[in-house]
């Protein structure tokens, strides 16, 4: 039997719906108060031919029906006023910055039309003073790196571990350069939601340009918070493979993932980055690998979501643990997300293995 003879049949049936919404008391508070004037007025038309049938004196019929006008006008009232003072006390608690209450609507009036209105804005400003606090904290977790970084240089210069030699003071003005990119960029966290985040990819060449991320690291390792008791291996191969990809956003990512992986290593553990070339023309596809306890398969799903902080009690008391913010992993997602790449936990026999997967020139271009 072929369905599509009953379609028409659906539109003309709501359109009437529609139609019959002014006169339907429970979609309308207009018929609602029209519907309660005409009930009391049959009320005390009923009272007045009782009254006159059975010989009661007229007053006694008119106290009755002023007495069930009121009792009527009292229920109704309360039903139609009752969402106001509900909205009043969830807009006072917006007003003192409480943004998770909302209003109930399951009615299916204008006050129904409100609450859920309401209730949309309300989840919209959540989500703006949500995104307020998070830019706050991504600036913070981002800003650290390089500032500890740059914090690691000058002190071997001024502690004579090293000389303020050109190449001392090129790595501390890349480092400052670094820094002054991170702060416009980290700015754009504010347009996320809209997609307006542009990429500048372009084609790099994957070996010198993972070698000198993981030298910053292990000049953060030296001199910053992180650990110097953890190396890091790079293993690329073709050594020379070509991609194409936002190289800052993409050291986002690597210097994240390796953040995140020398935490959960274990004392004189290794780190190991590998890049490969993927499918398709210029893509790229990273792996960074630790020797830790690893993420339990029930808990992957949560890693890459902002300030989660998957701490085992080795990484809690193990040296060098900071608890960090939980936004590392997260900005990594996000700058995979701009590629129209993905990221996630791959199974690994030993410790976590997170595997970067980015397209190359089809998609990076915008």
């Amino acid at each position: 039997m072929n369905p599509a003879p009953t379609a028409p049949r659906g539109r003309p049936l709501a359109r009437l719906w529609a139609a019959l919404r002014p006169v339907d008391p429970f979609r309308s508070v207009n018929a609602a108060l029209s519907g309660l004037v005409i009930l009391s007025v049959i009320i005390a038309t009923l009272l007045v031919y009782v009254s006159i049938v059975s010989s009661t004196e007229l007053r006694v019929a008119t106290i009755f029906s002023l007495v069930a006008s009121l009792l009527l006008t009292q229920f109704v009232a309360q039903r139609l006023t009752a969402p106001l003072g509900e909205m009043t006390e969830v807009t006072r608690a917006m007003a003192h910055g409480d943004y998770s209450r909302r209003l109930a609507a399951g009615r299916r009036d204008e006050y129904g039309e409100l609450a859920t209105s309401f209730n949309r804005m309300a989840a919209d400003l959540e989500a703006v003073d949500r995104h307020r606090k998070e830019l706050v904290a991504n600036v913070s977790h981002e800003l650290r790196t390089p500032i500890a970084a740059l914090r690691a240089v000058l002190e071997n210069v001024v502690d004579g571990v090293s000389e303020a030699d050109p190449d001392t003071m090129r790595t501390a003005l890349k480092q400052t350069e670094r820094l002054g990119r991170l702060v416009e960029q980290l700015l754009d966290l504010s347009r996320l939601d809209s997609g307006a985040v542009p990429l500048r990819a372009r084609r790099f060449e994957v070996w010198p340009y993972l070698s000198g991320v993981l030298r910053e690291a292990n000049m953060t390792a030296r001199g910053g918070p992180a650990r110097g008791d953890v190396s890091l291996r790079l293993d690329v191969q073709p050594p020379t493979l070509v991609a194409h990809a936002d190289t800052e956003r993409l050291h986002q990512v690597v210097a994240n993932l390796i953040d995140n992986a020398v935490k959960h290593s274990p004392p004189q553990g290794r780190v190991t980055v590998r890049a490969r070339s993927g499918e398709g023309p210029e893509s790229l596809v990273l792996e960074v690998l630790d020797e830790g306890p690893g993420i339990p398969e029930s808990q992957r799903h949560r890693v890459f979501e902002r300030f989660t902080r998957g701490a085992t009690e080795q990484t809690r008391s193990g040296p060098g643990h900071d608890g960090g913010t939980g936004l590392g992993l997260a900005i990594a997602r996000w700058a995979v997300d701009l590629h129209g790449g993905r990221i996630g936990v791959a199974e690994s026999p030993r410790g976590c293995r997170i595997l970067v997967t980015l397209p190359g020139v089809a998609k990076t271009i915008i």
